[in-house]
Formats: C-alpha cells, structure tokens, sequence
C-alpha cells in the first residue's frame, strides 16, 4: 500500500509472528487483512518468512488473505508451508467481480486458481464472501456459487456484511430481487453437507470440526 513506507525484513517477521506461534492459544498468523494492501506483492517476503517460522516451530497456524491475484505466487506459499489461505471475492460470476473489485493485471480466473491450486496442495481454503442482500441472494448469484463450490471444492464461505451505500452498489450491479440471505445458507447447506459457514478465520486443529 502507498501509505505504507516501509517493507519489513524477514528477522521483523519472525520478531512478531514466532512468539505468537510458540506460545498463544489457538495461534494463527495471517499475511493480509484487506486494509494494508495485497501480500502477494511481497510474496518472495512471505515465503522465505513462513519457511523459516515453520524451521522454528510446527505450532499453530500460517494463514493468507488475499485477492488471489497471482496464483503461482500463491502455489510458492503453499509450498513453502502455508496452511490456509482466504480469498475475497463479491460474486462467483466474472462481470459482478469486475464491476466491484476492478482487478488491474490479473482476472477472474486468477482468482478462482488460486482457490484450486492451494486445495491440491491439501491447503485450507476459505473465501472472504462480501456479502449483500438483494444481491449476494439472488438465485443467478446462489447457482453460481454453487458452481464455484464444486470447482474450486472450497472448505469454508466467511460471510461478511459489504459495508457500502446500497443503492450505489446495486446501480452498479443492476437491477434483480433476492431470495433471502437463510433461504441461500439453506440451499449451500442442503447441496453441500461438509461445507462450512462461519466468519473467522480457523486454526488447523478446527478446521474441519463442526
């Protein structure tokens, strides 16, 4: 991110994220939360940083948020011990993703690569789904994410609520009426009995409990 004037070493890493691995409860660590830019721009950071925590300490859990992006660049994280990996996306179709996220430099089926590439890896994945009634409900939306489930064989959808003027978002997005928010958490439910709905980011020794 531009407002950010520095980029930390691997040894400023590994000050803050290996005593929280020794010693927390539950301890994840996680590259990225959405608001200081993509980590995947210092990727090469990232991946000498996880291959060294995990020469320290198998302990807790090494997380990515991200924008799924640069899928090889994600395929090197996984490699180097990655553990999870959360991907932000507002609609499983191509155009809606476009309309709000404006990728520069990469596409839609970026995104959706890096989802199935960590998944072959026996990684954890999750996606960051920006959530808002009238649209993220809508049956075309609730087919489609249905179809991302299945290609991608995602563990886990966060739901979290898109916090921008409504009318402004659905000027953009056009014209459509939902079924309801319950109603598509049923219908994921029904079709998909092992996914997982939640809204944190989970630790290895949760991630497949109920």
């Amino acid at each position: 991110m531009e407002r950010i004037q520095f980029i930390p070493t691997v040894d400023e890493v590994l000050d803050v994220a290996l005593p929280h691995l020794e010693k927390a409860e539950d301890a994840i660590v996680s590259f990225g939360q959405g608001c200081e830019g993509e980590p995947l721009m210092q990727w090469r950071l990232l991946e000498t940083s996880i291959r060294k925590l995990r020469e320290k300490t198998d302990r807790g859990t090494i997380n990515l948020n991200t924008n799924g992006s640069f899928p090889k660049r994600v395929e090197k994280l996984c490699e180097a011990g990655l553990e999870s990996i959360r991907v932000t996306l507002n609609s499983s179709h191509a155009d809606y993703y476009r309309r709000y996220h404006r990728p520069k430099s990469y596409t839609f089926k970026d995104v959706l690569d890096s989802l199935v590439i960590p998944k072959m890896k026996g990684v954890y994945t999750s996606i960051n789904l920006l959530v808002l009634p009238g649209f993220t409900d809508r049956e075309e939306e609730v087919k489609g994410l249905i179809e991302l489930v299945k290609r991608t064989r995602l563990d886990l959808i966060q739901m979290r609520n898109l916090n921008i003027d409504p009318d402004l978002y659905l000027k953009e997005m056009g014209e459509g009426v939902g079924i309801g928010i319950s109603e598509m958490i049923g219908i994921l439910k029904k079709e998909f009995p092992s996914l997982q709905l939640g809204y944190f980011n989970r630790t290895k020794e949760n991630f497949y409990s109920t």
